[in-house]
């Protein structure tokens, strides 16, 4: 979390979820994790993560490998490249948005059970002119 008093100039990488509460000016990479710009968050920077949630301000293009929601409070101006975006009812937004087909995740393919011989059925061999007697028991 960046809290209301912190201002950061530069650059922020991180593998974690992260909350920006302060003001940033730079570049925020969080590729594989959620940013949440609060309330009070002010963003000048360039924005790449797999998710982002606007409260507050940014001012900077914006980059979301999942999704981007834009809060009804909130003022984005920047071009945006997602695959799904939400802009709420109020919302200030100004920019271009590229929306990007997501490529589906192949799946894993199940261990295939392995493949044991079995003797095959030797068909039995009967004289043409044999008969068959039923065998009954009394």
């Amino acid at each position: 979390m960046v809290g209301k008093a912190v201002v950061v100039k530069g650059e922020i990488h991180s593998r974690e979820d992260l909350y920006i509460d302060g003001e940033i000016q730079g570049t925020v990479d969080l590729l594989e994790s959620k940013l949440t710009i609060g309330p009070n968050g002010k963003i000048q920077a360039t924005i790449r993560a797999r998710e982002v949630v606007v409260f507050g301000s940014v001012q900077g293009n914006v980059e979301a490998t999942e999704k981007i929601d834009i809060r009804k409070e909130a003022k984005l101006v920047g071009d945006i490249r997602t695959a799904r975006i939400v802009i709420e009812d109020g919302a200030f937004f100004k920019g271009s948005i590229d929306i990007i087909k997501v490529e589906p995740k192949p799946q894993p393919t199940p261990a295939k059970a392995p493949v044991t011989a079995t003797p095959a059925a030797t068909p039995v061999a009967t004289p043409a002119d044999a008969t068959v007697k039923p065998v009954i028991k009394a």
